[in-house]
């Protein structure tokens, strides 16, 4: 029997890399897609393409979309990414590292990138517990947005194809996360999660994503692979 096939959205960081890896254990034909949007962290496309290349999906691509010009972000305007000592002093607000309707254009894409492989099925990596507190990473925002999608495309209203977008860590904690990655062989040293890398790609170690990713690992009771002397 054939695999069915799916998109699974791939930023090259931990949660996205579980994604695909969980796909994969679920037996799906995966292609992976990635956006070059043009984010400062752009190292993490880099590790984008080593996880498809050593995981093995079908097809890899990168779209290039340059949501510079909108700005609003700090990973694609010149406002001052957040850092912290501590993770316990991330704010509970939406922080400005959020880029305004991401998800929904990278969705989009996904979808338009589905109808032609006639694939039913979206992964994405979204989380509703030790996450940042977008608001594109809500339980609530997927359904609509299924609902959405489904009424979008001519293979929906032929009723060719019942699109669902499949959300495996939403309900995870960060530690959760690396655990089932971990256990599905998952390499973690080919993904990166820092937000304000250095020049040459280091992780900061202070933003909140590197925060979050120090508190999974060590709730976990992992090491983290691409940590340095303790720090990411």
């Amino acid at each position: 029997m054939d695999q069915r096939p799916a998109i699974v959205l791939l930023s090259g960081g931990l949660d996205s890399t579980t994604t695909l890896a969980i796909a994969l254990d679920q037996g799906y034909d995966v292609h992976a897609l990635s956006f070059d949007y043009g984010q400062r962290h752009s190292v993490e496309l880099e590790s984008a393409r080593r996880v498809a290349k050593t995981m093995g999906v079908t097809k890899h691509f990168v779209a290039t979309i340059d949501l510079r010009m909108f700005g609003g972000s700090a990973l694609t305007d010149s406002i001052t990414v957040p850092h912290h000592d501590r993770v316990e002093e991330l704010q509970s607000a939406i922080p400005v590292t959020y880029v305004p309707a991401r998800n929904t254009i990278f969705l989009s894409f996904a979808l338009a990138w589905a109808e032609t492989l006639a694939a039913s099925d979206i992964f994405i990596g979204v989380n509703a517990l030790d996450y940042s507190g977008y608001p594109d990473c809500r339980p609530e925002y997927i359904k609509a947005y299924e609902i959405m999608a489904n009424l979008a495309t001519k293979a929906g209203v032929e009723g060719k194809q019942r699109l669902q977008i499949h959300t495996p860590l939403m309900e995870m904690t960060k530690s959760q996360i690396i655990t089932r990655g971990a256990s599905l062989g998952v390499d973690y040293r080919l993904t990166h999660s820092c937000y304000d890398p250095d020049k040459d790609g280091k992780p900061c170690g202070t933003c909140d994503s590197c925060l979050l990713r120090q508190k999974g690992f060590q709730e976990a009771g992992l090491s983290d692979p691409t940590a340095t002397n303790g720090v990411l």
